[in-house]
């Protein structure tokens, strides 16, 4: 069975290019979330393997999302914006950032990477 990783991602041809990416690489993908509300409903139907969460979605920022999931010990990945991956990385240790944009190849190794650690 493919580990399940929730996208939450407002623009939408990055999202689904992300989707696709995943995708090609065997991840089952929740999404692409546009907005927090539907991402925090899709992990409250079914717990995520990973999540990778922008964090400036269509209706509010994704913080209180990952921490939720980090609570939950689902490992996230925050992709977000290159002048924000300081200040996420030191609120949120145990979660790893990446900026954006950010090449599938070290998308995918960055996945592959986290949940081998889990």
């Amino acid at each position: 069975m493919p580990l399940r990783i929730l996208l939450a991602e407002d623009e939408f041809i990055t999202g689904f290019d992300l989707c696709d990416t995943f995708e090609e690489a065997g991840y089952e993908v929740e999404g692409p979330h546009a907005g927090v509300s539907s991402a925090m409903l899709a992990c409250q139907k079914e717990r995520p393997d990973l999540a990778v969460l922008d964090i400036e979605l269509a209706d509010g920022l994704s913080l209180e999302l990952a921490q939720k999931l980090m609570d939950d010990d689902v490992p996230v990945i925050l992709h977000s914006a290159p002048e924000d991956t300081h200040a996420l990385s030191v609120r949120f240790p145990r979660a790893t950032t990446l900026a954006k944009p950010c090449p599938p190849a070290m998308l995918l190794d960055t996945v592959s990477g986290v949940l081998t650690r889990v």
